[in-house]
């Protein structure tokens, strides 16, 4: 399996058609695709082509946000936003906010990001794109409907751990591909029927792709080759999400 970095030179901006970013920066790279290729996105580039950059200093702080700001030591602009694009106050201390996001996803600061957005004396922030299953099917669909290929697009994020120190990338968005491998009823080495044996294949091509594009490089997409993904019509990253009424821990 190999995971070749795609580095896009220019910032992405408003309205920018990312499919045509990705295709001019393959050709530009010398790379071309192939079929059962799997495209790994950053989510930042998808926020800022669908306007989803914000400025703070735009933001009215409401009341709530101004207390919970006082207790956890940030901004309250970015508090009020934090609460806007959230569904659920999951926990919250010291310099930390974790959410359950609109989309279900638990993270931090509901996946509003301040890093990579602009230069540090502005107040931009990204908010994560309203339906990142659907911005992976939309670009899935402009590369193969251009280049005639059949390909899967995962848009990833970086999350945090409840239980590991460090981020790792998880999968956001997914189109042309399983999120989940399944292994239940399948017989192990020794013979034992696999009962609960479900893997993220999703995340870890997220998280392998992290691996060249980093944070500084300049290496918006992955292109992951030699992974054998299957695929349905369901393909998505919800299925990834485990319901509220199977979570130990809230």
């Amino acid at each position: 399996m190999q995971i070749i970095p795609i580095p896009v030179e220019r910032d992405v901006t408003i309205g920018d058609d990312i499919a045509r970013v990705i295709m001019q920066a393959l050709k530009a790279n010398r790379i071309s695709m192939v079929d059962h290729d799997v495209l790994v996105i950053t989510q930042k580039i998808i926020s800022k082509s669908e306007g989803r950059i914000l400025d703070l200093s735009k933001v009215k702080p409401s009341n709530h946000a101004v207390e919970l700001a006082s207790k956890t030591k940030k901004d309250p602009r970015f508090v009020e936003l934090i609460l806007m694009e959230s569904r659920n106050l999951v926990r919250y201390s010291e310099n930390l906010i974790i959410t359950e996001t609109r989309h279900g996803f638990i993270c931090a600061n509901s996946g509003i990001d301040q890093s990579n957005v602009c230069r540090p004396r502005d107040s931009f922030v990204s908010l994560l794109p309203v339906d990142p299953d659907l911005s992976a099917k939309r670009i899935r669909q402009a590369i193969t409907d251009t280049i005639g290929i059949d390909i899967a697009v995962v848009v990833s994020d970086t999350f945090g751990r409840p239980f590991r120190l460090g981020q790792t990338n998880v999968a956001i968005g997914v189109s042309g591909m399983d999120s989940i491998k399944s292994y239940i009823g399948q017989a192990d080495m020794y013979g034992s029927m696999l009962r609960i044996t479900e893997i993220a294949i999703a995340d870890e091509l997220a998280s392998a792709a992290e691996l060249v594009m980093g944070k500084t490089e300049r290496v918006p997409v992955a292109l992951v080759r030699g992974y054998k993904f299957s695929s349905t019509e369901k393909s998505s990253a919800k299925s990834l999400i485990r319901d509220s009424v199977y979570d130990l821990f809230r």
